[in-house]
């Protein structure tokens, strides 16, 4: 080759000298084809990019790994959490209606609206099913999104829940025998109250209804309401609600409210014919007593329910919580990849051009 003229395969400056490579140079990390290297007897050899580099690279741009998938079993559990969890949410939902509705019918949130809480039964649906709904939603979504902060959130309501219901328990059966005998107590205090809550008297009407009782002891218990009383000066002096009749319909369609009229006035056998002249006490302490055993069994299945909701929770966790430790962090070499260049196929030297 004639001097002053440039060759093709080796890097000038402008001037036409040869710049000086390093010897034995390591190949860049994103090379997409052969790399020259010099080697002592100023030849030229070759090397192809290694597997293992091009994978680094592509993670190092892309910033993260892949993460592995739940496994079949976690996934059923994590689905199973899900649905159960959206069955529940939409009851807790239903009460809430239910319960906002009762109160906003009956006037409570406006007439107690700025002081306290009204003593409801209305408003313990309304709260209970606040409480529900907003728990089986953060399973339902913590399941479906695989959140860890939700999962454990409602791992801990479960819980919660848990250790109220059995300290209720513990107190029911503790105090079974005090809430027997302060039964007919209660009864009393319900009589009295009859026309002042309208919860109260729905409450009354139907143990009445159900169990074919009146009053107390017997209905000569009702002398005690202010407006049941034959000195009252009402309309309904010396009457008896219509729960106590024994056809309140009277063959109708509609229930008469007048049928039990002036039958505190009467003699005995004349009111038999008319209203039960037994008490609700005796008759309701036996059927608490029979149903007893079903209430308890409804408890259970509740308590266990809520115990394998806590379970599959917690085993979605565990799952999540593998997961995350087995995914590979940004360039993290995989399963296979040494890390280490391998040698590619070598060329033959190049022959030297003539001088």
């Amino acid at each position: 080759m004639e001097e002053g003229e440039r060759s093709p395969l080796l890097p000038q400056d402008a001037a036409g000298q040869k710049v000086p490579l390093s010897v034995r140079s390591p190949p860049t990390s994103g090379c997409p084809g052969p790399v020259p290297w010099e080697d002592q007897a100023e030849g030229w050899d070759y090397s192809y990019c290694p597997l293992g580099t091009k994978r680094k690279a592509l993670r190092a741009t892309s910033g993260k790994g892949t993460a592995p998938s739940l496994s079949a079993g976690s996934s059923c559990i994590k689905y199973l959490i899900f649905l159960s969890n959206f069955l529940f949410t939409l009851l807790g939902l239903l009460a809430l209606a239910i319960g906002l509705w009762g109160l906003a019918v009956k006037g409570s949130l406006r007439s107690d609206l700025g002081g306290p809480l009204p003593p409801d039964p209305m408003l313990g649906l309304a709260l209970g099913g606040l409480a529900v709904s907003a728990l089986s939603l953060a399973g339902c979504l913590g399941a479906l999104c695989e959140n860890t902060c939700l999962l454990r959130g409602f791992s801990g309501g479960i819980l919660a829940f848990l250790v109220l219901e059995a300290v209720v328990g513990a107190l029911v059966v503790a105090l079974w025998g005090p809430l027997q005998d302060s039964l007919e107590h209660t009864l009393q205090v319900a009589i009295t109250h009859y026309q002042d809550d309208p919860d109260l008297r729905f409450l009354i009407d139907e143990v009445q209804l159900g169990l074919r009782c009146c009053g107390v002891a017997s209905y000569q218990d009702w002398q005690q309401n202010l407006y049941f009383n034959c000195s009252s000066p009402g309309v309904q002096a010396c009457s008896l609600p219509a729960s106590c009749c024994i056809d309140p319909r009277e063959d109708g369609a509609s229930v008469n409210d007048q049928c039990g009229f002036g039958v505190l006035g009467l003699d005995v056998d004349a009111a038999r014919r008319v209203v039960y002249l037994e008490g609700c006490g005796p008759p309701l302490q036996q059927w608490l007593s029979a149903h007893l055993a079903a209430a308890g069994g409804y408890a259970i299945a509740v308590v266990l329910l809520q115990g394998a909701e806590l379970l599959l929770a917690a085993r979605l966790l565990r799952a999540l919580a593998a997961r995350r430790g087995a995914a590979p962090g940004p360039g993290a070499p995989r399963e296979g990849d040494t890390g280490h260049p391998s040698p590619g196929p070598r060329a033959a030297p190049a022959a030297k051009a003539p001088g």
